[in-house]
């Protein structure tokens, strides 16, 4: 009697990359298609393409980078859990865990990870999300104490914490040195709007200046030594 040998071949997760660097995702996606549990299925740039590529694919888990062109990941996260309560949403940036982690957790995403990250760490936060598991790194872990699962209703300590995620998303910008004129142009508000937020933004960190708002965004903002190992 002859038996028919059964595939051992595993399913292969369909992933969304949204990243408004081109070489960025290029990378990402050689990195996850060489993998036998992993397939690219969309890429976005921004997050208007973004949630029009969810709508139409509906991707197993998104891999979100926090800086984006016309708006940012944080919005998008947001977005996104508004339309599927359930999907996997593994953050990925250039910013300082300790600053945006928790903020994201808190509304919805499902891990943080940084790109200076070597490639086995991404795969396997990618695995842990899709596992239905938070991820943060180790580091983040030991200073928060909690268990993971209760970082969404956590209270951090930071005083970037004081700010509204608008103001925060401001400061990154300001941080990354754009002007007033262009926040306005991306984020789709008056540059009166922006500077409104820039003076909230110094009140609440107790800054006094223009230039000590500066030295304190660049500071929290500063793109790391190190990139991405893909």
């Amino acid at each position: 009697m002859e038996f028919q040998a059964s595939s051992s071949v595993p399913t292969r997760r369909r992933i969304m990359i949204v990243d408004d660097h081109p070489i960025v995702r290029q990378g990402l996606r050689h990195l996850l298609n060489a993998e036998a549990d992993f397939e690219v299925c969309a890429e976005a740039p921004n997050k208007e393409e973004a949630l029009a590529a969810f709508e139409r694919m509906r991707p197993d888990a998104m891999i979100v980078d926090l800086s984006l062109e016309h708006g940012d990941g944080m919005e998008l996260v947001r977005d996104i859990r508004q339309r599927d309560t359930q999907l996997p949403i593994l953050v990925l940036s250039m910013h300082e865990e300790s600053i945006y982690a928790e903020r994201l957790i808190a509304q919805g995403a499902s891990g943080y990870i940084m790109k200076q990250a070597a490639s086995g760490e991404l795969l396997g936060a990618l695995r842990c999300v899709l596992s239905g598991e938070i991820y943060l790194s180790e580091i983040m872990r030991q200073h928060r104490r909690p268990a993971v699962r209760d970082l969404r209703a956590l209270d951090a300590e930071s005083p970037l914490q004081r700010l509204s995620n608008r103001e925060l998303q401001v400061l990154g910008m300001v941080g990354r040195g754009v002007s007033s004129r262009q926040i306005a142009v991306d984020l789709g508000l008056s540059v009166k709007t922006v500077e409104s937020h820039r003076q909230s933004i110094k009140r609440k960190l107790r800054l006094d200046t223009n230039s000590q708002l500066m030295q304190f965004a660049v500071s929290c903002y500063s793109t790391p030594q190190g990139a991405m190992q893909i």
